[in-house]
């Protein structure tokens, strides 16, 4: 039997496995170079210098990249945009989609505080998956994520279900009282609702000031204190959560979420206008098991660990998963700063830290 070797270099797992590490470099580089402006008060700097140092590692990977859900559509900052090309690639080069945000929690950065992660989902495009991640057309969705052992209980969640039910349904799965359950929120106007709710039941908050890419993921964590997350966050930012929690087994229901009439109108008025009610899964999202999620502390999280220098060296700590055999890689790295440099896009050049 003939292998045809081209072919075969492009097997989609095959392929991420290759990649992996690269990626794991571009959101350190992202990460080591945002760090620069921790708490230095200047989100717009740390996001852009994210996004060059992210950028520039992207580009020197031999692939045919495009980024398909970008950072700065949300709040018009900087960031790498949708339809963006990526990497060295030649024809021959493997294809692949990325969702990508170089900073989530641009205003954790600015102001020094935990919670702040590089981050970044990436896809092999096959002649049967030509667009694997899928983006919404809104700023805002409503989210209710949850770990793999309510996923493999089967029960039947619906967002439009009063909490306490959906709250009980889920602590039973998890073989807990309902007064134990964590549920995690972002700290807004908006969740004043379910805030009071959550507290009316009994069970316990967790609320967060920004970027909610590791709070989605944190009920799918074997190593969290989060049983579940929900509310209004970013719709990008639902797409990357989708990928990872894809990789951990674990399952999130997203539902466009229109900020205000204008909003809507435009909704109403797209080819999206039909699927304004409907609820969408990680599948949805994220579809089929070739899907890599990768991410880098920034300041320390529940999920990672935050840049830390000491003396000549800044320390990183990662994390690397696979949707095809839900393998989850932390890596630890140590950089001696009289030697690392980072390539930046601006330039295409390399500079020290």
């Amino acid at each position: 039997m003939t292998v045809n070797n081209q072919e075969n270099q492009h097997i989609p797992h095959t392929v991420l496995r290759t990649i992996g590490f690269d990626l794991v470099r571009a959101v350190e580089a992202a990460s080591l170079h945002a760090y620069r402006w921790l708490g230095c008060g200047d989100k717009l700097a740390a996001d852009e210098a994210a996004t060059d140092a992210m950028r520039g590692m992207l580009n020197l990977i031999d692939m045919q990249g495009l980024c398909v859900i970008g950072e700065g559509i949300k709040d018009e900052a900087p960031g790498i945009f949708r339809n963006e090309k990526l990497g060295l690639g030649t024809d021959t080069s493997p294809r692949v989609n990325f969702a990508i945000d170089p900073i989530d929690g641009t205003r954790l950065t600015a102001k020094g505080l935990p919670g702040a992660i590089s981050v970044l989902a990436a896809t092999v495009v096959s002649a049967e998956s030509e667009r694997v991640l899928v983006e919404l057309p809104s700023f805002y969705s409503y989210k209710l994520a949850y770990g793999p052992q309510v996923r493999e209980a089967g029960i039947s969640l619906e967002l439009d279900a009063p909490l306490e039910e959906t709250l009980t349904k889920i602590a039973k799965c998890l073989d807990k009282r309902v007064e134990d359950l964590v549920v995690g929120l972002l700290d807004r106007e908006r969740h004043e609702k379910e805030i009071a709710a959550v507290r009316k039941i009994g069970a316990r908050i967790r609320l967060i000031g920004d970027g909610d890419v590791a709070m989605a993921i944190a009920p799918s964590m074997l190593n969290s204190t989060v049983d579940v997350y929900l509310g209004v966050g970013g719709s990008p930012e639902a797409v990357i959560a989708a990928a990872a929690i894809k990789c951990l087994g674990g399952e999130m229901l997203v539902r466009m979420w229109p900020r205000d009439d204008a909003e809507l109108a435009e909704l109403k008025d797209s080819a999206w206008s039909e699927n304004l009610d409907q609820v969408y899964t990680c599948d949805d999202l994220a579809s089929g098991e070739d899907i890599i999620f990768v991410s880098c502390g920034i300041s320390d999280s529940s999920m990672l660990d935050g840049v830390a220098v000491r003396r000549q060296h800044a320390y990183t700590h990662s994390i690397l998963m696979q949707a095809t055999f839900r393998t989850v890689r932390y890596v630890e790295a140590i950089h001696d700063l009289s030697r690392k440099t980072i390539r930046l896009a601006s330039d295409e050049q390399e500079h020290p830290l």
